[in-house]
């Protein structure tokens, strides 16, 4: 079969994304999870995907991926045209001096295709890890996107009260764009006035970002256009995916539960008791193929598919049940 065969159609489009977490109960070594982190952002790329996204998080149990830059570079080299989304990156907890640079690295393995979230971040145990006190957050976030614009121009600028100068420069002209993730008011009129873009965690506060932008006389940013965080596998019996992949959902929500439960963080995921009740929620799905090609076809032609294939310590061999069925029995059918 050839590449061109292989391709998905413009309309099928689709992306992935990982955070890596690996709990002892998943029975998978941290270097086979790293090595189908690889190999299924490869397979993105061969078949037309969009996107690969990956996360930070510090210090987690189940080794949450903490270093995301040099994961995206490694995704470089194995990759050529997917995108490859940092949301987000943890300002906080990162010299901002060495974050343009690290940046402009990647940016340059990946001839340009790193696209960046900036957020503040809100595991207390985190910033105990870091010694940074919470309250420093707002400041912290404006004097990285700062930094970061200001070295990326090219040019010496002043950094903490002396001249200095970041090379090399990103391969995209001023660098990545910089999209700002909040959940307050004061996180969306704050991307508005140093951002390139925002990235609520619930689309309540997008009007709030409009506002600010309109305030500013920016551009009207329009409707928020964020797509769905559901997680969705797919199996030709529904019942026993969700019995294969129930404990690995059980463990992604209550483990985002409990984090953000300490900072009274307003997102998707809260602490569940059992399965039937992550079952009701709805926020995770298991389907049949042509289930999915029903709904993806009825979205029209903007429909967008988003994989968590490893979600919650998912075993990558059945991570990949579910992205062949989605290859074979999705993918030929739609355009």
């Amino acid at each position: 079969m050839t590449a061109s065969v292989l391709r998905c159609p413009a309309v099928a489009m689709f992306g992935i994304r990982f955070d890596l977490r690996n709990p002892a109960f998943a029975g998978v070594s941290m270097a086979d999870r790293y090595q189908a982190t690889l190999d299924m952002s490869e397979w993105a790329d061969r078949l037309g995907g969009m996107v690969v996204g990956l996360s930070e998080h510090h210090g987690s149990d189940d080794g949450y991926l903490p270093s995301p830059l040099p994961m995206a570079a490694a995704i470089a080299a194995r990759t050529s045209t997917v995108r490859i989304n940092i949301a987000a990156l943890i300002a906080p907890f990162h010299d901002p001096l060495r974050l343009a640079e690290d940046i402009a690295v990647v940016d340059l393995l990946s001839r340009g295709r790193l696209d960046l979230t900036i957020a503040g971040g809100y595991v207390h145990d985190e910033f105990a890890m870091f010694d940074v006190p919470m309250s420093q957050r707002p400041a912290r976030v404006r004097e990285a996107v700062e930094t970061l614009k200001a070295a990326w121009a090219g040019e010496p600028f002043e950094f903490r009260g002396r001249t200095v100068q970041v090379t090399p420069t990103p391969a995209q002209p001023g660098g990545p764009k910089l999209t700002l993730g909040g959940s307050s008011e004061a996180a969306a009129r704050r991307a508005a006035r140093i951002a390139d873009g925002f990235l609520p965690s619930d689309p309540k506060f997008w009007p709030f970002y409009q506002e600010e932008c309109a305030r500013l006389g920016k551009p009207d940013p329009g409707p928020y256009l964020g797509g769905s965080t559901t997680v969705v596998a797919l199996a030709h019996d529904p019942d026993a995916g969700w019995d294969a992949c129930a404990p690995y959902f059980l463990h992604e929500m209550n483990a985002y539960g409990a984090w953000q439960a300490e900072d009274d963080v307003q997102t998707t995921y809260w602490k569940v008791n059992d399965v039937d009740e992550l079952r009701a929620t709805g926020h995770y799905r298991v389907v049949t193929p042509e289930e999915y090609l029903a709904e993806l076809r009825a979205a029209g032609p903007f429909a967008f598919a988003m994989f968590h294939p490893m979600v919650g310590g998912t075993p990558p061999e059945l991570a990949w049940e579910s992205l062949r069925l989605f290859e074979h029995e999705v993918l030929p059918h739609l355009g």
